[in-house]
């Protein structure tokens, strides 16, 4: 039985209710007259159900398919502009405990280095990461009670906001760890979260059974119901995301759909992002084991169908991505990317050694912070380093109101060219400083409230002479 609002993660993750998804999308995937209507209703900007983006995902109509993308590209401008958050993870462990058989953290891999960054370890690494131009971290860590119990992803958390080195300044410190109980998730909120992150990496429970054969995260109820739980505990800024490439794509993508009605049914407020990984190389783990890994070309009408279904979200790809493969999905729909990334227990103050091997997984985009923000620069996406909405309280319901009315723009877009000018200011190569200052000249003009557009002038000269932290 299908029940959007149940707290029950199999009544609002319903096998059957995928199933019939996947049958009526085949059954209309050359339906055009359906498919227009379904075009013309996400026109409104108002999103879609599960089954109706599912038509869409299995729709062969080139015609169609090039509209979709279209529409894809429409509303990103219209609710996140040409805005592209930037983050770096920072991942502070990798004992764990679970067996997850994709994963090279897997308790029974004896090759792999295992590492947990000390307070003073982690100091460093923020250091650095502050001195690349990081205003916003997501933090990693293996699930282990012993090693990473929750003080300590608590107390790390507290180190992370207490670094000022020169300008620099951690302003947003996002969370991906394990689920946990509402206790915790109160924890996690009074120290100063931002987005708690979970991937479902698979909604397919008895694949994802399967896929974690061991330890605390084979239980699939107690892991998908997880984001009630934080919400319950406060944490209304929360992140979904699968690992496509482990199951069927098709039924993923359903799922997590599914997932974020759930949220609005439930809480009134859906994900705050989704994130789209696919599967891909590393330690003891072979993308031949995983017959479901997913061309580019499928990637991307993903994206631009989540876009299309889920208006609001902001939506995140990580350096698991190659750069071509990067900026065929901006436009279709990502709002957030990192930049300069290590997926190694710290790796930012001192650079990993091959014999170490501590990381998830290989990364596909090596480049530097700065070469991803020149290369944004050219492609006349804005990098934004703003932290502002979560800083002054608009999140959860609030910020969801902001975006689907639009008015965020009046916030975001002023907020990005000034984080951008602190970038410029402080770590930008000269060729990066150029482009940015161009580009900022160019975007001001564009803000539509004339008193926002003064303030903004005012704060931007004075990042200039120095001073820092201006938002709206």
């Amino acid at each position: 039985m299908y029940k959007p609002e149940s707290r029950i993660a199999e009544e609002f993750i319903s096998h059957s209710e995928i199933l019939a998804t996947l049958e009526y999308a085949r059954e209309n995937k050359n339906n055009r007259p359906l498919i227009e209507s379904l075009i013309e209703k996400a026109a409104l900007c108002k999103g879609l159900s599960h089954r109706e983006a599912a038509v869409l995902l299995e729709c062969e109509e080139t015609d169609l398919i090039e509209r979709i993308y279209q529409l894809a590209r429409d509303i990103k401008q219209k609710f996140y502009g040409n805005r592209i958050v930037m983050f770096a993870p920072l991942y502070l462990s990798n004992y764990c405990v679970n067996g997850c058989v994709y994963c090279p953290y897997h308790f029974k891999n004896k090759t792999i280095h295992r590492k947990k960054l000390t307070q003073e370890e982690i100091a460093r690494e923020v250091i650095a990461l502050q001195d690349m131009g990081h205003k916003r971290l997501a933090l990693e860590a293996g699930e282990d009670p012993r090693n990473n119990p929750i003080e300590y992803i608590l107390e790390s958390i507290q180190t992370i906001y207490g670094i000022h080195h020169k300008n620099g300044a951690i302003r947003r410190v996002n969370v991906n760890i394990a689920a946990t109980t509402v206790e915790n998730y109160r924890k996690l909120k009074d120290a100063g979260i931002g987005t708690y992150i979970l991937f479902q990496e698979t909604y397919h429970k008895e694949n994802y059974e399967a896929l974690h054969p061991t330890g605390p995260k084979s239980n699939y109820a107690y892991h998908t119901e997880a984001m009630d739980r934080a919400m319950e505990g406060g944490i209304d800024d929360v992140g979904l995301g699968v690992l496509f490439g482990l199951n069927t794509y098709k039924y993923d993508f359903v799922g997590l759909l599914m997932h974020a009605e759930h949220l609005e049914a439930a809480f009134g407020v859906g994900p705050h992002t989704i994130s789209v990984p696919r599967i891909c190389p590393a330690e003891d783990i072979s993308l031949q084991s995983f017959p479901d890994a997913i061309s580019d070309e499928i990637f991307c009408k993903i994206v631009a169908v989540i876009r299309i279904a889920v208006p609001y979200t902001g939506m995140i790809i990580s350096t698991r991505e190659s750069a071509a493969t990067r900026k065929k999905v901006l436009e279709l729909g990502i709002s957030q990317i990192s930049g300069g990334s290590r997926t190694s227990v710290g790796g930012y103050a001192t650079p990993e050694m091959p014999e170490e091997n501590s990381a998830q997984f290989d990364i596909s985009d090596t480049r530097t912070l700065d070469e991803v923000v020149n290369w944004l620069l050219d492609l006349k996406h804005l990098p934004s380093f703003c932290t502002a909405c979560y800083r002054l309280g608009r999140t959860g319901d609030r910020f969801m109101s902001l975006v689907k009315t639009g008015q965020i723009a009046n916030c975001c877009a002023p907020n990005a060219l000034m984080t951008l000018k602190e970038y410029l200011q402080d770590y930008a190569s000269p060729d990066t400083y150029a482009k940015g200052i161009q580009l900022i000249e160019e975007e001001i003009q564009h803000i539509p409230n004339p008193k926002i557009k003064e303030i903004a002038m005012r704060n931007l000269k004075e990042i200039e002479e120095g001073k820092r932290d201006f938002r709206f």
